[in-house]
């Protein structure tokens, strides 16, 4: 199937792995020129290099309006002005009760899960107000279904579902669509960490650690696994493609029915 994306120039940051290295894979296979990002360029380097036609790699930390002028000057001199940016950079963050988080933990959180993404957008929104332009933005569940031992990362996360929905009111009569994917446990190195860390906890092996999660904290994923990049990445594609077209403020859970309401 033909997703209309040939020659189109991509940005995904969070891309030295996981989702975000999966979305690159797939926008290079239907013919993208892309450019792959996160904040480490010897990481960036080696997830290039398992790519199709190892891509434009530059770190950049999305917290530094800074560095990411940078990456916007460099991708301009190298390729030109993006068509797509898809925002897959993320950290799980600070967690435990609210009673048990500090200041600084929720500032650290906040600061790379809800202003990494403002920073991006603003760095490169006027790239996507062309006539033609998309915006994947990679939230989670927890923006609409928060979980007690992790706030920050769920307030960070409702926060960028409400922004995306107001960019997307903003700038769709200039051709730029804006949308967002919730995934829930997937396979990648962040929710590798989280296992580690419960299976020392609870004194198990890795994999009762991550059945024992499934069962005791997400009961509605009724698959009973977790999801694998590929399978977060194509409904990506698919909102970064012509193909999704009418498509516009939308927010595609990628979740097994971990979210337990349909609102």
């Amino acid at each position: 199937m033909d997703m209309g994306l040939h020659g189109r120039i991509a940005l995904v940051t969070g891309a030295d792995s996981g989702i975000g290295w999966s979305t690159a894979r797939l926008l290079i296979e239907e013919g993208c020129r892309v450019v792959i990002s996160d904040k480490d360029q010897a990481a960036l380097d080696a997830a290039a290099a398992k790519l199709p036609g190892r891509p434009l790699a530059i770190a950049a930390d999305v917290t530094s309006a800074e560095q990411l002028k940078r990456l916007r000057d460099r991708v301009h001199h190298e390729l030109g002005e993006i068509d797509i940016l898809v925002q897959s950079a993320g950290i799980t963050g600070a967690q435990g009760r609210f009673d048990q988080i500090d200041e600084q933990g929720w500032r650290d959180t906040l600061e790379v899960d809800l202003m990494g993404p403002v920073l991006l957008t603003q760095a490169f929104l006027p790239d996507l107000r062309r006539g033609w332009g998309r915006i994947v933005y990679v939230v989670s569940e927890d923006a609409v279904q928060p979980y007690s031992d992790e706030l920050p990362y769920c307030a960070a996360k409702a926060g960028v579902l409400s922004m995306a929905k107001g960019l997307s009111r903003s700038y769709a009569s200039e051709g730029l669509l804006v949308n967002c994917v919730s995934p829930a446990f997937i396979h990648t190195p962040m929710t590798d960490a989280m296992m580690r860390k419960r299976s020392e906890e609870l004194g198990v092996s890795f994999d009762e650690a991550v059945q024992s999660f499934l069962a005791e904290e997400r009961p509605y994923m009724e698959l009973g696994r977790r999801g694998e990049p590929d399978e977060v990445a194509n409904v990506i594609l698919f909102l970064c493609s012509d193909r999704a077209s009418f498509v516009n403020g939308a927010d595609y859970r990628v979740d097994s029915g971990s979210v337990a309401t349909i609102a």
